[in-house]
């Protein structure tokens, strides 16, 4: 072991960069009235600027269409296609929010100003933001350090390699879409099978603690923050064990890339010293402070380009159909058995909540804060707009724009086994924990 290379210097500076990432995401603090963590502290600061609600929500909108154009984000596919259509359709939004002029019912609380205010201007506020300081959490070898102890865990489990413990846990505490490129690029070098992508793609990539801290905002749930940030944590990994081994994916070929013959990688023994040694290699690796931060914004940045005038279109489209369709009524139907025999309250609206998510992830929470249910209940939906990972405002077209062997009926049908898994793992924790 090699150990020698690294200094008492660089392993106090990959200590410390690793404590302020966790104090920032995971340690409650109380100024003023408000008792949440530090970056959900700073997110609320900057949206206190004047006027910053109308501003910078109309450039975020305006200037993602841009970027969606300059990329040419619909020549990758028909469904691309129908995405970017569905982002030009924001601006009908866009208008209508800066002129007062449309349906009245557009502009009641739960409708417009919910979609802009509490969903899309949150969100493109957090992610950029709290980008920098994921970079503390994954761009200094914490999540390789945790890597090298989750490896004996993964094959038995989840039937992929061990170097996917880093993608699992980036994704979850960083960005869902820059965990999808690095499983894509690892995928194309031959080192997942199709089988393993397809498991990694649509059981780890969930969205970001940053997201998550929206949902527990609108659900009024940052007192329960670590319970329910680990309580998510948990679930998700417990429903992608089980998905990963019914169909689809267990259809899925054990085949590499180009074809080569599948190979199993060797089981070793997990030491201390390997974890530090996985860790503080990544760590001289790499760049400077300066530069990661830089890189992690401009990503964040970007993300939240491409995703404002979606959660704009796609958000108010799903609220429309839900508000003048039966669409997701129909849908929350799949779901009503599970709530109905795990005793959730208000078992059928909460069923056509959960089936708004696969329009948009954000999409059931507010219509649940709304309602006024309990704890346990604001819990699970808190908890399951998490765990079910695939929607199609943002995950699904992330996972289409990569190599990855995923049809289009293998997303519905994995989402709807990840939301009933979810319910059905969910509630009897939430029970143990908050009764």
């Amino acid at each position: 072991m090699e150990t020698k290379k690294f200094n008492s210097k660089d392993i106090l500076m990959f200590v410390l960069y690793a404590l302020f990432g966790i104090f920032m995401f995971f340690v409650p603090i109380k100024i003023g009235e408000a008792n949440t963590i530090p970056i959900d502290h700073l997110t609320s600061f900057v949206k206190k600027a004047p006027n910053y609600n109308l501003i910078f929500g109309v450039f975020m909108v305006i200037a993602g269409i841009v970027y969606a154009i300059k990329t040419k984000s619909w020549e990758k596919s028909k469904l691309h296609m129908v995405f970017f259509a569905l982002k030009l359709v924001a601006l009908v939004f866009v208008f209508m929010y800066l002129t007062n002029k449309g349906p009245a019912r557009i502009f009641d609380k739960d409708m417009l100003p919910l979609i802009w205010n509490g969903i899309m201007v949150s969100v493109t506020t957090i992610v950029p933001i709290g980008s920098v300081f994921l970079a503390f959490l994954t761009g200094f070898g914490l999540m390789e350090f945790i890597g090298v102890f989750m490896e004996p865990v993964m094959r038995p489990v989840f039937k992929t390699p061990g170097r996917s413990a880093v993608d699992a846990v980036a994704s979850f505490v960083g960005s869902y879409s820059l965990a999808l490129l690095i499983t894509n690029r690892v995928y194309m070098e031959d080192t997942y099978t199709k089988k393993e992508a397809a498991i990694i793609a649509t059981g780890f990539s969930t969205v970001s603690a940053t997201f998550m801290i929206i949902v527990a905002k609108t659900l009024d749930l940052m007192d329960y923050w670590l319970a329910y940030f680990w309580i998510t944590l948990v679930v998700t990994f417990l429903v992608t064990a089980i998905t990963a081994r019914i169909f689809p994916l267990n259809k899925k070929p054990q085949e590499y890339y180009s074809g080569k013959e599948y190979v199993p990688e060797e089981k070793k023994k997990v030491t201390f010293a390997d974890a530090l040694d996985a860790g503080m290699t990544a760590y001289k690796n790499a760049d400077s402070l300066g530069k990661v931060i830089k890189d992690n914004f401009i990503d964040g940045f970007k993300m939240a380009l491409n995703i404002a005038p979606s959660l704009l279109g796609v958000g108010m489209i799903g609220l429309l159909l839900a508000e003048y369709t039966p669409i997701f009524d129909i849908i929350g139907y799949i779901f009503y058995p599970f709530t109905l025999i795990t005793k959730v309250e208000e078992p059928l609206m909460v069923a056509q909540a959960l089936g708004m998510s696969i329009a948009e992830m954000l999409l059931p929470a507010p219509l649940v804060a709304e309602a006024g249910l309990g704890l346990i209940t604001k819990m699970l939906v808190a908890i399951v707009s998490v765990s079910e990972i695939l929607f199609f405002s943002a995950s699904i077209p992330v996972m289409m724009g990569t190599e990855i062997p995923l049809k289009f009926s293998d997303y519905i049908i994995i989402w709807i086994e990840r939301v009933i898994l979810s319910i059905v793992i969910s509630m009897p924790i939430l029970y143990l924990v908050f009764r």
